[in-house]
Order: structure tokens, then sequence, then C-alpha cells
């Protein structure tokens, strides 16, 4: 799969103000998600695709001068829109790198997230065993994808955006999640709610794929 490809296309729409549509539109699932990794006082957090940084801004709130939020994204362009959009957070940190390629330390969080990413990647198994070595042992990953076998709405997107994705079905994550070493805590489709004069689309029908998983050991 072609990093080139994906990094072409979100510095595209970092530079085109996508970046906080996305932030946006995202919101309300990732919120879902997030919450589900019960992060405390002094813990660490990671954002794998961390876009403009928002979910890592959460964490730095929670885990206070004591712990310490980082984000990670492939666009140079969105890394820079975090570090403008969190400027003065002393406890944050972002990084550009092609996942699972980084500086991270292993076993150093004790929360991952990622939204609307990991299809992205060729080796999907690969990525979630390199997030289980990342995590302390019992830490937490929320995953949130909205490209899955499930809804097929989604499946189009490849070719709309000229890049290839990897397409699993909520079974074939669940067993990503148990082949990489993350037991599977929760699986849940999170379904938008229907705003005023809104017409319904798939996020209100199918939704968003929620996979929450605990790192072994």
């Amino acid at each position: 799969m072609s990093t080139a490809r994906v990094q072409e296309i979100f510095d595209d729409w970092a530079q085109r103000g996508r970046a906080e549509g996305m932030e946006s539109g995202h919101a309300f699932s990732a919120r879902v998600g997030f919450e589900k990794l019960g992060l405390e006082r002094g813990q660490h957090y990671l954002d794998v695709g961390c876009g403009n940084g928002y979910t890592v801004r959460w964490a730095a709130a929670l885990v206070g001068d004591e712990g310490h939020a980082a984000g990670l994204d492939l666009a140079p362009e969105m890394v820079a829109r975090a570090k403008q959009a969190s400027a003065g957070l002393a406890n944050v940190a972002f990084q550009q790198a092609a996942f699972p390629a980084h500086e991270l330390e292993h076993g150093s969080f004790h929360g991952i997230f990622s939204m609307e990413v990991l299809y992205y990647l060729a080796d999907v198994e690969g990525a979630l065993a390199e997030i289980a070595r990342l995590l302390v042992p019992g830490g937490r990953f929320a995953c949130i994808v909205d490209y899955y076998r499930e809804n097929p709405d989604s499946h189009a997107w490849p070719e709309d955006l000229g890049c290839p994705m990897t397409l699993l079905s909520m079974g074939g994550w669940r067993s990503a999640f148990e082949s990489a070493g993350l037991d599977v805590l929760e699986q849940q489709c999170i379904q938008y709610p229907l705003g005023a004069g809104e017409e319904p689309s798939w996020k209100h029908t199918q939704g968003s794929l929620l996979t929450l998983g605990r790192r072994r050991g």
C-alpha cells in the first residue's frame, strides 16, 4: 500500500481545512471510543493517525502534568496543525512517521487510540502487534473504522480516493486483534444521532465500528 499516496491525500485535506472538518465529523464516535480507554492522571496516551491532534488534547487534560499525551501522523501538514493547535501544552508531543515506523518506546502507553487509520495499512495484523508492544500490560487500544465489510456504503472509497485499503469484517477485526495479542473487550457499531433536518445516512444506520482491546499479560 502506497504511503506516499496516503500522505498526499491527508496533506491535501489538511491544506484545504479538512483536518478541522474531520475533528467535528468524527467527534461523536471518537469520544465514545476515547472514554473507553479509562485514562487516569499520570498515564501515557498515544493517538495513531492523530490528524490535528484533538484527542491528544483531550488526553492531555485528563492525564495532567504528571502524564503525557502523544500523537503520530504520516502527513506533515496534519502534524503541523496539531502542533499549532496544541501550542502551550507542556505534556504533549507529536511525531511525523509512517506507522509502524516510529521512535516510540515499547511498553510505555496506558491507552492508545486510532480513528479511521488502520485500514490504510497493508499489514493490519502487523500494525496491531506493534500497538500491543507499545502498550503496558493490561493497556487498552480503541480502534474506530468506517470502512468495514458490514458497511457497504464505504466499499467504493478505495476507488474514489485512488488508494488501496484493507477491508475487514467485524469478525475479521476481532480475529486480527486476538492474533496480535489483544483481547477484545468490546465491539460495537456507534450510530450517530440524527440532527434536526438531517437526512439519514450510513452514520445513523450502520455507524462507525469500534473494537476495544486490552494487551495480554
